[in-house]
């Protein structure tokens, strides 16, 4: 255990595409033989791997996820996605093109509200099942609040033709971050929807007059932006995020990426993964006096698995 605190740390990645390889190899194999049921054990496979690789203070995460727990949650997230698509098949084979609209229109709407309903579940579920040294992450965030935020949210940005989505963005992300503890660590994400428009404009603007080739430092500026304004509370303690990441060091990390996996048709996609993960965890600075040995446990358990595997479904990013 540690007793002084240093000013800086960082959370390292040491995961081995070799090793992530088997992995996926046997994942593949095991979900096509099921046909796509073993799909929960082969993401807590891989989250577990992922997890027990990441290390800070000379400490793993672990990932405590079971695919039984998110094997329940897929076919409650697939009944539903059945019920929806059966739904949509029976207006058309009614040849009735009212209620054919009427359908698409319904199966559009409840998409739409299952988005906070998804992203709070997976956020509950995976902060609760994700820990460092026993102590536990969490989220806390109420489902109402998450509901009315992501709705007010698309509502005024459909209004304003899209200019609103950066606001819509930073006010989703600081609700979220705010909500996750842990232990006794608080997060906190001081973004401004002003800033980020301003960001975004920069970067589409460039991206267009260099014909593609700003994307790169684009992505980087968006990783630093958010990354920077994400502040850790412990106690009286304020402790910082850094982004040290690079845009020739984002062109590298792509560039690479699409040529190994392009190249072996897919199966350097783990190596890509690593090579990811590692920049990412990197290129991040923990700036302040953080006491690890003073991180104590505070969140309970929570084993409902639906949101993660609706998220899945619907492509959404836990953050």
């Amino acid at each position: 255990m540690e007793t002084q605190q240093s000013s800086t740390r960082q959370i390292a990645f040491l995961g081995i595409g070799s090793k992530l390889f088997g992995i996926y190899i046997v994942n593949a194999l095991l979900t096509v033989i099921t046909l796509g049921l073993y799909y929960p054990w082969a993401k807590a496979a891989t989250l577990r791997y992922l997890y027990q690789e990441t290390e800070l203070g000379g400490s793993r995460f672990m990932f405590h996820g079971t695919g039984r727990e998110m094997f329940v949650g897929f076919i409650k997230a697939v009944g539903i996605f059945i019920g929806l698509y059966g739904f949509l098949l029976w207006a058309v084979f009614q040849k009735n093109q009212t209620l054919v609209a009427v359908a698409i229109g319904t199966m559009y709407l409840a998409i739409l509200l299952l988005i906070p309903i998804a992203m709070h579940g997976s956020l509950k579920y995976r902060m609760s099942r994700s820990s460092w040294r026993s102590i536990h992450f969490g989220y806390r965030g109420q489902l109402n609040e998450l509901f009315k935020e992501f709705i007010t949210g698309f509502i005024l940005t459909i209004f304003t033709l899209g200019i609103y989505s950066p606001w819509f963005t930073i006010n989703l992300r600081r609700y979220v971050i705010e909500n996750i503890r842990f232990g006794n660590l608080r997060f906190y994400y001081t973004g401004n929807g002003g800033e980020f428009f301003l960001l975004l404009l920069k970067g589409y603007i460039f991206t267009i007059l260099t014909l593609g080739i700003y994307l790169f430092w684009f992505a980087k500026d968006l990783f630093n932006y958010y990354v920077n304004n994400i502040k850790i509370q412990q106690g009286d303690q304020t402790i910082h995020l850094q982004s040290i990441a690079s845009g020739s060091g984002y062109f590298r990390l792509i560039m690479v990426n699409i040529v190994i996996v392009i190249f072996s048709l897919g199966l350097a996609t783990p190596w890509a993964t690593v090579r990811t993960m590692r920049f990412i965890f990197s290129n991040i600075l923990i700036e302040g006096e953080l006491n690890l040995d003073a991180i104590t446990q505070t969140e309970q358990a929570y084993t409902d698995a639906v949101g993660e595997d609706m998220a899945d479904m619907l492509d959404i990013g836990l953050i």
